[in-house]
C-alpha cells in the first residue's frame, strides 16, 4: 500500500489518507498556487520538489531556491511525515551556474520503502514535502508504474499527471521524452490550436541554454506536474523536442546551423539544462533492479549515437512525379540503404552493455526485462485504406504524404523513418540479443502520440512485447486524418500490420503498467479531454502478457 501522502500539521483530530490527499493539506503551497503560475515569480522554493534514478538503498532529490547569492540548503529524508526521526541528511549548494538547481543523492536507505523528503534554506524557509520509494531487493511480488510522455503545455492541461496523482496507484513515474517543445509561439500549437492560459516562455524557440533553462521553468510552473514530482520519483528518458525535433547525433530536422549556430552547442545546452532541471544522472543510461521481479534498461536513442534519419520525401522525389519510378526509386532504397548494418540508434557501446545487461538480468533470475525508450519499435506500414475518402478539402502537403506512405507500403516499407522502423538492423541485432538472453522483453515506447500494442518478432521467432503509449497532450493521428474515423483507422492499422495487436489513435492519456511473477499488464486509461481541467476519465483499455508466452492478451 503506498504509505500517507506528505501533509503539513492540521488542526483536525481526525482525517483518512484520501482527504489528506486529495484536500489542501498535500504540500499547501501547491494547493494554493494557480494552474499556471509566471516562471518569475516563482522565487526561493517556487518550483517544489522531486526525485528519481530509485534504487533499492538509494533515491536521487531535487529542488531549486532562487537567491540572490549561493546558498547551502539542508536536505533531509525520513520514514515519517513529521520528520520525527532522520533517516538520511545532508548539504547541498544553490547557485547560478546550475540555474539554483539542487541535486543530492540520499543512501543508506531501505529496500521497498517509501521516504518523505524536504529542503531547508538557512533563514528556516522549507519547501514543500516531497515522497519516494526504493526499488525492492529480493522477493518482489507486483511493481506498478505510470508510463507518460508527449506533453506539450500549449496543447492542453496535463490531465494524466493529475489523474496519476489523484489515484496514488503507482510506485514509480516512467516519463519516455518529449516533456516539453521546444517551439517558439505559434507553432505546434498553431495560436488557433493553443489552449487558453498554457502559454510558455520563452517567447522564442529553445537554443540557447538560457531558452531551455526558462523552458523547463515555464512547464514546471504547472501545478499538476509539480504535484506529480512532488509524489512519485521518476524515470525520464529525453526524446528529440528536449533538444528539437527528429534529433540525432549530429544535428536535427529543427535546427538549421546557418541561422541558429552551432548543433552541439545547442546540443550540450539542452543536455546541461536536462541534468540541471530533472531528478536524472549524469549517465545517458542506465539499469535499475525492480527485485527479483525485473531490469529495467533506461536507454539514449537519439543524442548520443542515433545516425540521421531517413527522409522518405527524398526517395520519392528520386522518382519524379512517375509512380512506377517513384516505386522503382522505394524498392531500391528498401533492398539497399535502408538494411545498412551500420546505421544505430544506440551507438556500438551501448548496444554491447544492453546485450550483457539481458543475459545478466536472466542469469540472475529477473522474470522481466523491461526497454525505456523513446520511440516505438514495432514494425508500422501504411493501410492502403488510408487513401479512401481523402478530398480535395484536405491540404495539398498531407494528401502528398498520404499518397507516398501508400507508395512505401506498396514497397514494404514503414512510413515512420525516425523510429526503429528507420533502423531494421539495429532493431534486429537488439531482438536477436534478446532472443538469445531467452528474456521475457518489454519495450515501453513514446514519440507517436497514440497507443499501440505489438507482439515483436525477428527473423521469424517471437521476441517480446511492445506497449507504445499515447500522448498527454499532443495531438494523434486523428487531428491529421479528419476523413477517417479514428476507430477506423485503428482496425486498418492493425489489419495491415503483423506485430500490431490493438491500437488506439484518438486520445489522450498514460499508461499504468503492473509486473508480477506471472504477468506483465498494460492499462491504457484516457482521458475525457485534455482542454480543460478534469481527471474524469473517458474509457481504458487491459492488454496484459503471460510470462515466457510473447504473446499479447487483450481485454
Amino acid at each position: 500500500m503506498i504509505n500517507e501522502p506528505p501533509a503539513r500539521p492540521s488542526p483536525f483530530s481526525k482525517i483518512d489518507r484520501r482527504t489528506l490527499f486529495r484536500g489542501s493539506l498535500l504540500g499547501a503551497g501547491l494547493a494554493a498556487m494557480p494552474a499556471t503560475v509566471g516562471a518569475a515569480t516563482l522565487r526561493g522554493f517556487g518550483y517544489g520538489v522531486a526525485s528519481g534514478e530509485p534504487g533499492a538503498d538509494r533515491v536521487l532529490l531535487w529542488t531549486r531556491y532562487e537567491a540572490k547569492q549561493d546558498v547551502t540548503l539542508r536536505w533531509e529524508v525520513s520514514k515519517s511525515a513529521d520528520f520525527a526521526v532522520i533517516t538520511a541528511g545532508g548539504n547541498g549548494t544553490a547557485a547560478p551556474d546550475r540555474d539554483w538547481c539542487v541535486k543530492a543523492t540520499a543512501t543508506g536507505l531501505d529496500p521497498d520503502s517509501w521516504y518523505y523528503f524536504r529542503f531547508i534554506a538557512p533563514d528556516g524557509e522549507i519547501s514543500c514535502v516531497g515522497r519516494t520509494r526504493t526499488l525492492p531487493l529480493g522477493k518482489a511480488d507486483k511493481f506498478r508504474m505510470a508510463v507518460v510522455g508527449c506533453s506539450n503545455k500549449g496543447f492542453g492541461w496535463f490531465n494524466a499527471y493529475a489523474h496519476i496523482a489523484e489515484v496514488d496507484q503507482t510506485d514509480l513515474v516512467l516519463h519516455t521524452g518529449d516533456y516539453f517543445y521546444e517551439y517558439g509561439p505559434n507553432t505546434y500549437p498553431a495560436d488557433a490550436q493553443a489552449v487558453s492560459g498554457r502559454d510558455i516562455t520563452p517567447l522564442q524557440e529553445t537554443i540557447a541554454l538560457a531558452d531551455y533553462r526558462a523552458r523547463y521553468a515555464s512547464y514546471r510552473s504547472d501545478a499538476d506536474l509539480q504535484r506529480l514530482h512532488q509524489l512519485f520519483p521518476m524515470i525520464h528518458v529525453p526524446d528529440d523536442h528536449e533538444s528539437a525535433n527528429d534529433s540525432y547525433a549530429g544535428g536535427a530536422e529543427n535546427h538549421q546551423s546557418e541561422t541558429e549556430g552551432s548543433w552541439d552547442v545547442r546540443k550540450r545546452a539542452a543536455i546541461r539544462a536536462n541534468h540541471e532541471w530533472m531528478p536524472v544522472s549524469d549517465e545517458p543510461w542506465a539499469a535499475y533492479e525492480i527485485g527479483d521481479l525485473a531490469t529495467l534498461f533506461r536507454l539514449e536513442t537519439r543524442l548520443t549515437a542515433r545516425s540521421k534519419p531517413f527522409d522518405l520525401g527524398d526517395i520519392v522525389k528520386r522518382g519524379g512525379r512517375d509512380p512506377a519510378k517513384i516505386l522503382a526509386a522505394l524498392e531500391a532504397f528498401r533492398d539497399d540503404e535502408w538494411r545498412d548494418p551500420s546505421r544505430t540508434l544506440m551507438g556500438e557501446v551501448q548496444e554491447e552493455w544492453l546485450v550483457e545487461g539481458l543475459r545478466a538480468s536472466r542469469s540472475a533470475g529477473k522474470v522481466w526485462q523491461v526497454l525505456l525508450q523513446q520511440v516505438v519499435m514495432s514494425s508500422l506500414k501504411t493501410s492502403p485504406d488510408i487513401a479512401k475518402g481523402i478530398t480535395d478539402a484536405v491540404p495539398a502537403y498531407i494528401r502528398d504524404r498520404i499518397m507516398a506512405g501508400v507508395l512505401t507500403s506498396t514497397a514494404g516499407l514503414p512510413f515512420n523513418m525516425d523510429a526503429w522502423d528507420g533502423y531494421p538492423a539495429a532493431r534486429e541485432r537488439l531482438l536477436k540479443a534478446a532472443q538469445e538472453a531467452d528474456a521475457n522483453l518489454i519495450v515501453l515506447a513514446g514519440d507517436s502520440h497514440n497507443g499501440w500494442a505489438s507482439e515483436l518478432d525477428n527473423l521469424g521467432e517471437v521476441a517480446g512485447v511492445e506497449f507504445a503509449g499515447h500522448s498527454v497532450t499532443s495531438p494523434g493521428a486523428e487531428t491529421y486524418l479528419g476523413w477517417i474515423k479514428p476507430v477506423d483507422f485503428a482496425a486498418q492499422s492493425v489489419a495491415n500490420n503483423a506485430q500490431l495487436k490493438w491500437a488506439d489513435t484518438g486520445q489522450r492519456g498514460y499508461m499504468a503498467v503492473e509486473l508480477t511473477p506471472t504477468r506483465a499488464t498494460s492499462e491504457y486509461r484516457f482521458l475525457q479531454t485534455v482542454r480543460r481541467r478534469t481527471t474524469a476519465l473517458a474509457s481504458s483499455t487491459r492488454i496484459s502478457s503471460a510470462a515466457g508466452s510473447h504473446k499479447l492478451d487483450i481485454g
